[in-house]
């Protein structure tokens, strides 16, 4: 009796969230998503979730659908997209790594349609606003590409996936399935080998950092 009351109640905010952000981890679904009538505003709603991680979660679900061009007008216009993504880089109490993911998508869809000249100035002017905003928390962040030993199945990217949003400082990633790699997004004060650590301990896979030289060449 009682296990089928638990298992019809509504699914957590957090895994319905979480299945979003995973289903547009992969560039073949990021058009279907913004199409389709339900996702883009439960998105949104989302963005105002008094839960941390379903935010962040959501974000990183947004940056990934940001990724296609053919999608930002869309998102941009979206009723309360924008607003919920201000909201979100302005309130005190959102963490410091979930700011920089805010604006950074809200940088993305922002500049969506303009050349590329307007796009730099405004992108500079923006950066410089969110600096205010984020205060000292914003000590730059980087991007570090890694090599992953053993990426090769979407099993092994939600192993990742959930190592590398343990980490304190991570801010956003990207796969890159077909490569083995994995392009991660982290404040400037974290170190890369902090990411090598939380992959190798998913047992299965080891990660190495993809280093350039001066000359652009990879080492």
């Amino acid at each position: 009796e009682k296990m089928n009351s638990t298992m019809s109640e509504e699914p957590d905010a957090l895994s319905v969230v979480n299945q979003l952000r995973d289903l547009a981890a992969d560039p073949l679904n990021r058009r279907a998503i913004v199409q389709d009538q339900g996702c883009l505003p439960g998105l949104i709603l989302f963005l105002d979730h008094p839960n941390p991680p379903v935010v962040h979660s959501a974000l990183l679900a947004l940056r990934y659908l940001a990724e296609c061009r053919a999608n930002r007008e869309k998102m941009k216009s979206e009723l309360g997209m924008m607003l919920s993504l201000q909201n979100v880089i302005q309130k005190t109490t959102t963490p410091g790594e979930t700011k920089l993911l805010a604006s950074e998508v809200y940088d993305i869809l922002q500049s969506s349609n303009m050349s590329d000249t307007d796009n730099a100035n405004e992108m500079n002017y923006r950066r410089r606003k969110a600096q205010f905003f984020l205060g000292s928390t914003n000590k730059r962040a980087k991007t570090v590409v890694l090599h992953i030993d053993g990426l090769d199945d979407s099993s092994r990217r939600n192993l990742c996936e959930e190592a590398l949003l343990k980490i304190k400082g991570v801010i956003s990633f990207t796969f890159q399935m077909a490569v083995q790699r994995c392009v991660v997004r982290i404040r400037s004060d974290l170190k890369a080998e902090a990411l090598a650590t939380a992959i190798a301990s998913t047992k299965v896979m080891k990660a190495q950092q993809v280093v350039k030289s001066e000359s652009g060449e990879e080492v």
